[in-house]
């Protein structure tokens, strides 16, 4: 092969690149379409089998501010941290 393209003149070398240039084209526009297509219905398919989770209540109120509640999960807020540091039991502020 490398031996027939040294002797190919630069006219046809030239339409040689711009046929494999387009075929390329071609081919990486098709191949994107089908990743595009495999990746929608990848993140379609993730956000619709997610387990729902039930609404969770909450468990404590800030009596200083009774619109503050926490449902006793993850990182606790802030007015009850402080009121904890006071000295103050968390059974204080069940609901």
């Amino acid at each position: 092969m490398q031996h027939r393209l040294k002797e190919m003149s630069l006219e046809a070398l030239w339409n040689l690149h711009e046929k494999i240039a387009g075929e390329l084209t071609h081919k990486m526009t098709v191949e994107k379409a089908k990743l595009e297509e495999r990746l929608r219905r990848l993140s379609s398919a993730s956000h619709s089998d997610r387990r729902p989770y039930p609404k969770v209540l909450a468990k404590y109120r800030n009596p200083n501010n009774l619109n503050e509640t926490w449902a006793g999960r993850g990182k606790q807020p802030r007015w009850l941290a402080a009121q904890l540091r006071s000295g103050k039991k968390l059974d204080q502020f069940l609901i």
